[in-house]
């Protein structure tokens, strides 16, 4: 599942055609942070990666996989039309009406706090389809 999440994240930060560093090692900490080594996570930058996304994730998980991805997107300060579609793209593909991309843009930060987090997911769950 860490590796389905990685690959979603380094196809949005090689859209507008380079990975900046920041990014890079933002992508890397989160692998680091879920048990993928370095040595595996180094390599997928150089590759672009189908749109999967696991069928089993919890509403939780479907959370920190859009969260993680907006936040990406955000590191930059600048906000690409290509990233956002993407962005979109992949909400869908966890469920989520596309619409729930203006509420996690207006309230995705770089540094959250937890309380700030729990809100936010509470905000966004309502956008969540059930099943």
């Amino acid at each position: 599942m860490a590796i389905a999440k990685l690959k979603l994240l380094i196809n949005l930060a090689r859209i507008d055609g380079e990975v900046a560093d920041r990014e890079k090692k933002y992508i890397t900490t989160i692998g680091i942070a879920n048990g993928v080594p370095m040595k595996e996570v180094v390599p997928l930058f150089e590759l672009d990666h189908e749109i999967i996304v696991p069928a089993d994730l919890t509403s939780d998980e479907r959370f920190n996989y859009i969260f993680s991805l907006v936040q990406l997107m955000k590191i930059d300060e600048r906000l690409y039309k290509d990233e956002i579609q993407y962005c979109s793209q992949v909400a869908a593909k966890l469920g989520y009406d596309q619409s729930v991309m203006f509420e996690l843009m207006l309230h995705v930060r770089s540094v959250m706090e937890a309380n700030e987090l729990e809100s936010l997911k509470q905000l966004t769950a309502k956008y969540l389809h059930p099943g």
